[in-house]
């Protein structure tokens, strides 16, 4: 988005994980207020009109109506926590939020590298982004530890992982699946955007 800009691409000004975006890691997007093929936002434009707070939780009005409403789909990347996240930034130290997504971003590499039969990508992304750090570092322990898993063929090995995460995220009630917007609301949704910027 023009005249948009941020020092920290891994966490977006509203709480979602950049660094763990599939749109990022294919150096499609830069990350939130990256620059040149930075996403066009409706929570960048608001920033921007409220004197371009580094995060949402900075603004007398948060959590306002404008950011509730963005969780109700996902984008490239899950919402699912980005409310949830950002407090945990705010709390935390920003800094130390980072270096816990550095070391998510480490494990994600692994999975993409080690146990992606090519079709694993979004998946991994959602499911590293929304399971707690030490619980990602129990599961690649549990997966290098099995012997059995090298004599599996790549799509075997990235079955077995998928049913881990499958089955960590059940205890969690977690659903590791994009919500999108169906097609035809996506299209009424762009128009709506088109028509109010232009």
């Amino acid at each position: 988005m023009k005249g948009f800009k941020r020092n920290n691409q891994l966490l977006s000004l509203c709480g979602l994980n950049c660094g763990l975006c599939p749109m990022h890691i294919d150096g499609y997007c830069p990350g939130c207020g990256g620059g040149a093929g930075n996403q066009s936002c409706r929570i960048a434009r608001c920033s921007l009109e409220h004197d371009n707070l580094t995060y949402c939780y900075e603004c007398s009005s948060y959590p306002c109506d404008k950011y509730m409403k963005f969780a109700k789909y996902d984008s490239f990347i899950t919402h699912q926590h980005y409310h949830q996240d950002l407090m945990k930034a705010k709390d935390g130290g920003i800094d130390t939020y980072n270096q816990e997504q550095l070391e998510k971003i480490d494990i994600l590499k692994i999975f993409l590298e080690k146990y992606n039969d090519g079709r694993k990508k979004s998946f991994y992304c959602l499911a590293v982004n929304l399971l707690e750090l030490e619980e990602l570092k129990s599961l690649i322990k549990q997966i290098e530890t099995n012997s059995k898993l090298s004599a599996l063929t790549k799509k075997e090995q990235a079955k077995y992982v998928f049913d881990l995460f499958q089955d960590l995220a059940k205890q969690h009630s977690l659903i590791l699946k994009l919500n999108k917007k169906s097609k035809r609301l996506a299209r009424v949704t762009n128009l709506r955007v088109f028509l109010l910027y232009n």
